[in-house]
């Protein structure tokens, strides 16, 4: 993992090439950042450059505390000014990191030349990861709302954007920063509303693979580990890494491996968040040898992402929550014009569940504070990470929707869909399916109150099957990973499934339908099942079909 180098924005003919006429974009979602109208969905590893998340090497020089998080020199919260909580103000004050001593002592922490101010925490995004992040808001400005013009150029709230990050502080902070370089202070109104940031509990959070709070993704996490420590801890890959690095490991574990303290993986991460701050906090120049960090990367990424590639169950408790998540606001977007947010969908009651906080606005950009896990985990289930590296610090995933303007693409829609029929099995479409699940129009047409519309309503799209759903023949989906899209098999290797001239651009039939295949029912539910399985207990198949 490095810094990434974003590439120059693009010239004219590439938009007019990446955005063809006839095509209108709906929604865009991204993690870190996500967008919709029609949709386009932003994920990023959003996470901008940091420290390492553990201290590691002291042995080797390299100092355990990083003076590169200046922003812990003006920190702000809340605070009551009133006994009855009835008054707030703003809470300024200063951070610094206090350890023990040599004999237990309390002192101060301080970096390699003595600074006591602007100390990192371990995993903390750096002064560097702010920029990053801010740089990456205004790069999306540039494409989303100056050149393509999809985003308004000032706002006064935050109506339809959806922004949400994980529970880690540095996935919040980059969000913020991203926002931020995404609208500046001169493109917000002075009577700006307060942003809404979403976040869930640790045990329900699916914006990252979460093996603290799934158990059986967490056995096959530790499957594919032990694989991979079968698999390379012997291999001539791992013997060049101990010639060159074996002299600084510790006492106790004096010879790399996949599995061994620190892991490979660990000291991956130590290597690529020193190779990208300053020569205070650098390692020996062996730890930065090509081919060090080249068989570091591919031994690591093979551990941590080869299960998405191979098996639908690691797929389905992995990442198939958040995508199905993301498949849901674009099928909102394309069957009832837009997507919201719900404040409670178990309600009976429409008033309390039909918006965020009574707004009706529909979403257009959704931008998500993730991780690196999180891209390579969503690029490799759908097949188009093939040969990857782990992701740079600042990676970033557009997801778009685009609706079809044009009536000559419109018309080959329509045919490209009664072939898709054709190649249907017959038993999927046959009345005992039909007569064992009600179907969607079923559903509306139970409902008494919706006589005078043929919408769906929001809480009957979220998870639906495609057989049950109204035609979604005149949306594509294009998904782009750091500026280049990318190539899905499943669509890619059939017409029927792709744009005219372009296979970087699914159907959204076609895309919802790869996804359907590793989208969990019950997500709590299956983190529970197989628990006594293998690493294949419900099928070895490829991704991105």
């Amino acid at each position: 993992m490095t810094s990434l180098v974003p590439r120059a924005p693009y010239s004219k003919e590439e938009l007019e090439k990446l955005y063809p006429k006839g095509l209108e974009l709906q929604l865009v979602q991204v993690p870190t950042l996500w967008v919709k109208k029609a949709a386009t969905d932003v994920n990023s590893n959003s996470i901008g450059e940091r420290s390492p998340v553990s201290s590691r090497f002291q042995n080797a020089g390299l100092t355990p505390y990083w003076p590169y998080c200046n922003v812990a020199r003006s920190l702000a919260s809340m605070a009551a000014t009133t006994e009855d909580l009835s008054k707030w103000d703003s809470f300024q004050w200063r951070r610094k990191i206090e350890q023990f001593g040599s004999h237990d002592q309390a002192r101060i922490a301080v970096g390699p030349e003595a600074e006591s101010d602007g100390i990192c925490t371990l995993g903390e995004l750096t002064d560097l990861g702010r920029q990053s992040t801010y740089a990456l808001g205004t790069r999306l400005r540039r494409l989303y709302v100056d050149q393509l013009g999809f985003m308004p150029k000032i706002r006064s709230d935050t109506g339809d954007m959806y922004l949400r990050a994980t529970p880690i502080p540095r996935a919040l902070e980059s969000l913020q920063q991203a926002f931020w370089g995404m609208y500046p202070s001169n493109a917000r109104t002075a009577d700006f509303t307060t942003p809404t940031i979403v976040s869930r509990t640790p045990a329900e959070e699916t914006l990252f693979p979460n093996e603290g709070n799934c158990h059986r993704f967490r056995q096959l996490a530790r499957m594919f580990a032990q694989r991979a420590a079968d698999t390379w801890n012997d291999s001539e890959e791992m013997t060049y890494l101990n010639s060159v690095l074996g002299k600084w490991m510790p006492p106790g574990s004096p010879r790399i491996k996949v599995d061994s303290r620190p892991r490979l993986s660990g000291i991956m991460d130590t290597i690529n968040a020193t190779f990208v701050h300053g020569p205070q906090t650098r390692l020996p120049s062996e730890f930065y040898d090509p081919k060090v960090r080249e068989h570091c990367d591919k031994i690591a990424t093979n551990e941590w992402f080869a299960g998405y590639k191979e098996s639908k169950e690691y797929r389905k408790l992995g990442i198939g929550a958040l995508m199905g998540d993301v498949v849901d606001r674009m099928v909102s977007a394309a069957v009832e014009g837009g997507w919201r947010p719900k404040i409670d969908d178990s309600s009976s009651s429409s008033s309390s569940s039909s918006s965020r906080e009574g707004d009706d606005e529909a979403v257009k950009f959704a931008l998500s504070g993730c991780h690196d896990t999180t891209i390579a985990a969503i690029l490799t289930s759908l097949g188009g990470f093939e040969n990857g590296k782990w992701p740079s610090f600042t990676s970033n995933i557009a997801i778009e929707l685009f609706r079809v303007t044009d009536k000559k693409k419109l018309q080959h829609e329509r045919q490209a869909g009664d072939i898709l029929e054709e190649l249907k099995d017959p038993i999927k479409n046959n009345s005992t399916d039909k007569t064992s699940s009600p179907s969607f129009f079923s559903f509306l047409t139970d409902r008494k109150a919706s006589t005078t519309t043929t919408k769906p309503t929001p809480s009957a799209i979220a998870r639906t099957p495609l057989s049950a759903l109204p035609p979604l023949r005149n949306h594509y989906v294009r998904i782009r990973y750091n500026d280049v899209p990318v190539r899905i098999p499943g669509c890619a290797t059939s017409p029927a499934k792709h744009l005219d001239g372009d296979e970087t651009f699914c159907t959204l039939e076609a895309f919802k339908e790869i996804v359907d295949k590793f989208t969990p029912a019950d997500w709590r539910e299956e983190c529970g099942r197989n628990t006594e399985g293998g690493m294949f207990e419900e099928g070895r198949e490829p991704a991105g079909y």
